[in-house]
């Protein structure tokens, strides 16, 4: 699996998952008309050119299909603080995608922008992506009441978060031993 900046090209792919009711469950978008797809994605991808960058939206490709995306948030620079967002298409499910994506942005936060802390929420009714969050080795640190409206009533949030030197423990560098 690897990951690529969004392209407009892309919005087909992300509306394969966008609209289907069972990926939007539990979310405030969705599932999302084509329109407010297309709109997404373009967002996603002027956000690469806004300075200083605060949104880095990427794709993530298993043999060229784009199966699911995830965003990497700048929430404060100067307490260098960042938060991680993701979703994958129900085919890929089961399948470490999610994993491999959050895998990747952590490296892109804590490497190559030098965040401190990193979090990522999820709805407490939503397992996989808080076992997705466990094996990123993040900490769920507590559960915010009543962060969402969505369809079906008000959601909570559990918070998950990771911080440098958590992180630089159980990942082995990728950085080459030059830099």
């Amino acid at each position: 699996m690897t990951l690529s900046r969004i392209e407009l090209a892309d919005w087909r792919a992300v509306h394969s998952w966008a609209s289907l009711a069972e990926v939007c469950r539990f979310q405030t978008w969705g599932p999302n008309t084509e329109e407010q797809t297309r709109a997404f994605v373009m967002t996603a991808v002027e956000a690469w050119s806004h300075t200083p960058q605060q949104r880095f939206a990427h794709v993530a490709r298993v043999d060229g299909d784009v199966v699911g995306m995830g965003e990497l948030h700048i929430r404060s620079r100067g307490q260098r603080q960042g938060e991680i967002t993701y979703a994958v298409h129900p085919r890929v499910w089961g399948q470490g995608v999610g994993t491999s994506i959050g895998k990747q942005l952590l490296a892109r936060g804590f490497e190559d922008l030098e965040l401190h802390r990193i979090h990522a929420t999820c709805d407490p009714r939503n397992l996989g992506s808080a076992r997705v969050l466990g094996k990123l080795g993040m900490i769920r640190e507590g559960r915010h009441r009543h962060t969402a409206l969505i369809r079906d009533g008000w959601r909570d949030s559990d918070m998950f978060s990771i911080l440098e030197d958590e992180w630089r423990a159980v990942t082995p560098s990728t950085r080459s031993p030059q830099e």
